[in-house]
């Protein structure tokens, strides 16, 4: 098992509240996470898929109670969201007799139904943590090839090849598409989905022009965004918002758009290899992907992501906003391993005035590259808003 760095976060939220929700994809590692907590302490794993489990949970105030002294974990809850009712009054029922914490780890993917149903019944008493795909941080340095071509997914990127890993991504997309999100969400058409995901794929890390999209797929320009904000709640997409500073220049107010995982980004496309991966258009925002997500995964609690860009050109690809620091680190993404920056870059810098600025780029080296530039590996900034 590759470690997860939510791991002591997850721990100490159960130390904490009564009930914690930990979200992400199907495949991401929720249930491999959630058996590692459960190795230090007394507990039950209840699977909301199976019928079985279900079944035990078709009188919950009867069944749970017996499992007081224990972590019950709740998988897959999407299934059963009526349960978050009789979890509100199990939990108040636990405090009054001295067992407030840790009584609740629910499992599930990120939908509207799930985080509504949480919200109203178990308001006060319920932390949401997030789990997304294996970051560079995590990976490491020997992997990041490999995450980088094959994406975070574990059943990916530690598949036995590069064949392996294509062949999963594509069942997964599928099995996402025609099953789980018709569950989930919406009724929205499996094709439709299709191709609004290959045509994101194309445009990786470009601003987001729902008019286009919408004349793409057929459908008008609010269809299309109730379709993003779908793949945005599941954590399979990410709005990247423009930054909003007191800047005294013609701002881009379009969102970025990125599929959150490079390895979904490479499966519609075909890209089946390294080689075929440099060669391809995509190359260059797949890698920007890849980092952005790292880099907002390894920064701590509470950080705020932006792009910057003018209507003069002038742009960084990533700002971040660390709490308790009045001005962002501004970071540029290259993938080549001799980067170059461009006057843009400096033009933006000079308006925003971040704390830092950072280069991360495709070598290990760290080294000056400008003056008040720092280029480093995406790794070693990992590594450092890890730290922060």
């Amino acid at each position: 098992m590759i470690p997860r760095r939510l791991f002591p976060t997850l721990t100490a939220a159960l130390a904490e509240s009564p009930a914690v929700a930990l979200l992400g994809p199907r495949q991401v590692g929720k249930t491999t996470l959630a058996f590692e907590v459960a190795k230090a302490r007394r507990s039950v794993y209840l699977d909301l898929e199976s019928e079985a489990d279900r079944a035990k949970l078709s009188e919950p105030e009867l069944y749970l109670p017996r499992h007081e002294d224990k972590l019950v974990i709740l998988d897959e809850i999407q299934r059963t969201p009526q349960l978050f009712r009789s979890l509100r009054g199990l939990i108040d029922a636990g405090r009054r007799r001295g067992r407030g914490k840790g009584r609740f780890l629910v499992l599930g993917s990120a939908s509207i139904d799930l985080l509504k149903q949480s919200s109203e019944s178990l308001a006060g008493r319920i932390r949401y943590l997030e789990l997304a795909s294996l970051d560079a941080g995590e990976a490491g340095g020997a992997r990041l090839d490999a995450l980088w071509l094959r994406g975070g997914f574990p059943e990916s990127l530690l598949a036995a090849s590069d064949g392996h890993s294509l062949r999963w991504r594509t069942d997964f997309i599928r099995t996402y598409l025609e099953r789980d999100i018709p569950q989930i969400g919406p009724r929205i058409p499996a094709e439709t989905l299709r191709r609004l995901w290959t045509m994101l794929a194309h445009q990786q890390g470009g601003l987001l022009n729902a008019a286009a999209l919408a004349r793409a797929l057929a459908v008008d320009g609010k269809t299309v965004a109730s379709y993003l904000d779908l793949l945005v709640d599941l954590l399979l997409a990410r709005r990247l918002a423009p930054w909003h500073g007191n800047v005294r220049k013609r701002l881009v107010k379009s969102p970025k758009v990125y599929i959150r995982d490079s390895g979904l980004v490479h499966a519609p496309l075909g890209i089946a290899d390294r080689e075929a991966l440099l060669a391809h258009p995509v190359s260059g925002g797949s890698w920007e992907g890849m980092a952005i997500e790292s880099l907002i995964a390894s920064a701590p609690a509470g950080a705020e992501a932006y792009f910057f860009r003018t209507a003069a050109g002038a742009e960084i690809d990533l700002l971040l906003k660390l709490p308790g620091r009045r001005k962002p680190w501004a970071i540029e993404i290259k993938r080549g391993l001799a980067p170059q920056l461009e006057r843009g870059f400096h033009l933006a810098c000079d308006a925003v005035r971040p704390e830092r600025r950072l280069v991360v780029y495709g070598g290990a080296e760290r080294f000056p590259l400008a003056e008040g530039v720092e280029a480093l590996a995406v790794t070693d900034l990992c590594a450092q808003l890890s730290a922060a």
